[in-house]
């Protein structure tokens, strides 16, 4: 367990006024930037253009209520909102959450009609000189060797008791496939399961299938496979991943059909008759999406099959944000980027000689999924303040799982299962 965060002196929920934030732990949550008079003024121009024609309301201090009616939100310091939006854009935006400046009594809707309209937020003319204002990729966030290792343990390397408090006993961390809607948490492991037969089924695991799995989670799949009786090779780049999905490994006695390998995907060796990977090309990176591909087709055996689950996005959004900085790559996923359909399609074909054989898309699981998630991390926030969490990274949390989940509600964002498929050898 990893318990780098200082508590806060008060016990506070996720969605509650913060208390004094930790400068040396949150410097840019802290510290309001500094802003001048036109460039608040531009900003507030701009809410008001991206809020007033909008199904929500706004409500300002001053009485000002932007919007057209709908999903509240309560800006509370519109002087520190403005400039962080004028300085950073929608990274301010966050960071204005993080520091309790805005909040919403439903943060999932307010965010999901934001995510709706979220190519006519910025005005055109801006949009054009987005490469002018926008901020760049921090270089130390390439998805190199060495780069990819840091940026997956920021995330995965946080706690794993911190996981286990929101997600269900099968610690997956990628959508579940539901029989239907609404979910409920007791279903979650059944969801998770069917989600990743259907990987295998994809991928046709079976007795005897030599496997690779590219980004091991806590070893579920792995066990799922090794119970029909493949030999799998799992590669995560998460220490804590890593040690807890052997210790599952070995309670259930599948030490000699698992091999879990502190292993980035470039460094993978041998041939498989199947390899298969969740939510992981998500972590790769745009600059390094042709080698993730490749390697898919250098470990595949001829005649062998890929099961992919990705989260997308549309095409153009992916083009105009492709090399900028977002609030998710600062705070919960380093040198991270969701591909597009059409993104997925062009490398495969231009890089490979794999063909993607199949998709099904079904971005309202993932959209319910994500529900639960939120849910029981709200409902659980004073254990998450035990493990050592502050209210600020509860805020933050609580604000990327609405975030998500927003953009699946909305359609922005979707989930895919793709199999490629590798000629055989004549």
């Amino acid at each position: 367990m990893t318990t780098a965060h200082p508590r806060p002196t008060t016990r506070t929920g996720a969605a509650a006024v913060p208390a004094p934030v930790d400068a040396g732990r949150w410097p840019d949550v802290a510290a309001v930037p500094k802003a001048s008079r036109p460039v608040r003024a531009v900003a507030a121009a701009v809410v008001r253009h991206a809020l007033g024609g909008l199904p929500l309301r706004a409500r300002f201090p001053d009485g000002t209520i932007l919007g057209q009616g709908g999903p509240l939100i309560e800006v509370r310091d519109p002087d520190a909102f403005h400039a962080r939006i004028g300085t950073a854009g929608l990274i301010g935006f966050g960071e204005s959450y993080m520091a309790g400046e805005w909040d919403a009594p439903d943060l999932v809707g307010a965010l999901t009609v934001l995510a709706s309209h979220a190519a006519g937020l910025v005005p055109a003319p801006l949009q054009r000189l987005r490469r002018l204002w926008a901020l760049r990729q921090p270089a130390a966030q390439r998805n190199t060797r060495t780069g990819a290792r840091d940026n997956i343990s920021r995330h995965y390397d946080l706690s794993n008791d911190l996981f286990a408090l929101f997600l269900d006993d099968t610690l997956t961390y990628s959508s579940a496939v539901f029989r239907g809607f609404p979910a409920e948490h007791a279903l979650l492991p059944a969801a998770q399961h069917r989600k990743i037969d259907r990987l295998l089924d994809l991928a046709e695991v079976g007795e005897g299938t030599r496997l690779l799995e590219i980004g091991t989670g806590w070893g579920e799949l792995a066990l799922r496979a090794a119970a029909r009786g493949a030999h799998v090779t799992s590669l995560t780049l998460s220490r804590e991943q890593r040690d807890l999905a052997r210790q599952r490994v070995r309670e259930a006695g599948l030490a000699d059909r698992v091999a879990i390998e502190l292993c980035d995907y470039r460094e993978a060796e041998g041939t498989y008759d199947a390899i298969v990977s969740v939510e992981m090309i998500e972590a790769v990176g745009a600059e390094f999406w042709p080698v993730y591909f490749r390697t898919l087709d250098e470990r595949l055996a001829p005649g062998g099959r890929v099961a992919l689950q990705a989260i997308t996005m549309p095409h153009d959004r992916m083009l105009a944000s492709r090399d900028t900085h977002t609030w998710i790559q600062k705070y919960i996923f380093p040198g991270g980027l969701l591909p597009s359909v059409e993104a997925v399609d062009q490398t495969v074909r231009e890089h490979t000689r794999l063909a993607v054989t199949r998709r099904d898309a079904f971005g309202a699981h993932y959209a319910e999924t994500l529900r639960l998630w939120r849910e029981r991390f709200t409902e659980r926030a004073e254990d998450v303040e035990d493990l050592g969490f502050d209210h600020v990274f509860r805020r933050l949390w609580a604000f990327y799982l609405a975030y998500s989940e927003a953009g699946f509600r909305s359609g922005y964002l979707d989930v895919q299962q793709y199999l490629l498929t590798k000629e055989p050898t004549r």
